[in-house]
């Protein structure tokens, strides 16, 4: 299993020749490949103000990562806004905040190119 940041969702999706050879190898060996919501909500706030482009709708996106194999979206609940607050990092971004607390409560790998997140939380990197 392993956690996708999204940017690491993104390039999968739509520009896999993006992935590093580590990412592509961590997605395509790993179990199950889980999405946090806040990433929904991350993408659909990004192309509504105009500084993303992607080829499907948000709705159109969600649908497919549900009925894609292996893909889960995970939930934010209140254990993950609990871990949120708990990590020990001075970071501002509720959303790689909320991904990195994902990965933590799975206890898994975080597929991610965010040298701020690497340098937190030990990924597969890219």
């Amino acid at each position: 299993m392993v956690v996708l940041d999204t940017s690491a969702l993104l390039f999968w999706l739509f520009a896999p020749e993006r992935l590093s050879a580590n990412a592509a190898t961590a997605i395509a060996a790993a179990t199950q490949i889980v999405v946090s919501s806040i990433s929904i909500w991350e993408i659909g706030i990004k192309v509504q103000r105009g500084k993303l482009e992607i080829p499907l709708s948000p709705e159109l996106l969600v649908a497919k990562l549900n009925e894609t194999q292996g893909v889960r979206i995970e939930p934010v609940t209140d254990k993950t806004w609990l871990q949120n607050l708990a990590l020990t990092w001075d970071h501002k971004d509720p959303a790689d905040r909320t991904i990195v607390a994902t990965a933590v409560l799975l206890n898994c790998p975080l597929v991610t190119s965010d040298f701020e997140i690497r340098a937190f939380y030990s990924v597969a990197g890219w």
